[in-house]
């Protein structure tokens, strides 16, 4: 039997309306990020909270002990759930994530937070290669847009495009709906 844990990554304050490095759809990602957290509590499962601060303090955004460097109101985290906090985009690098994994027991990860194209992929990937099955939550996700060489990328295919990526060999990429009808068809 697959035991699943929630990883919700970087919905800090600074994603949101008013932040440092405001992103698209934040509000909205951060929603549907509430309502699996309530999911996985009211179930007792397990969830891990990653959120990310920059060593220093000229850093853009995540300003260690900052506000926008906090965990957003929606998806505080509990006294008993674990944060991992990572310097670095991957949340596993040179942070304690996989070893709270593993004490946990899970084979499972469903994972949902920001940005789509940075640290959601660099975690997901990370995961399935330690051999996690990894399901995203797409629409539970934020990203921005982007320019490239001149060439402006909407977020939407920004996100689109990095949903397709993982979708296609390192996670089953789902809506927040999907999901929590999965959840709600186990005993």
């Amino acid at each position: 039997m697959s035991k699943t844990a929630l990883i919700i990554v970087d919905l800090q304050n600074d994603y949101f309306q008013g932040g440092k490095w405001e992103l698209e759809g934040t509000e909205g990602a951060a929603e549907k990020a509430a309502a699996l957290l309530h999911s996985f509590r009211a179930r007792e499962l397990p969830v891990v909270h990653v959120r990310h601060e920059f060593p220093g303090t000229d850093a853009p955004f995540f300003v260690p002990n900052s506000d926008g460097a906090k965990v957003h109101s929606s998806v505080q985290e509990l006294e008993a759930e674990p944060v991992v906090i990572k310097h670095q985009i991957n949340g596993f690098k040179d942070t304690n994530l996989k070893e709270i994994l593993e004490n946990l027991s899970v084979d499972s990860v469903l994972i949902c937070g920001a940005m789509s194209h940075m640290c959601i992929d660099a975690v997901t990937r990370a995961a399935n290669d330690f051999g996690y099955n990894c399901t995203v939550a797409h629409d539970a996700c934020a990203t921005l847009e982007l320019e490239f060489k001149g060439v402006t990328v909407p977020a939407s295919h920004v996100h689109a495009a990095f949903m397709a990526a993982l979708d296609f060999a390192y996670a089953t990429v789902m809506s927040t709906d999907e999901l929590l009808n999965e959840l709600n068809q186990q005993p």
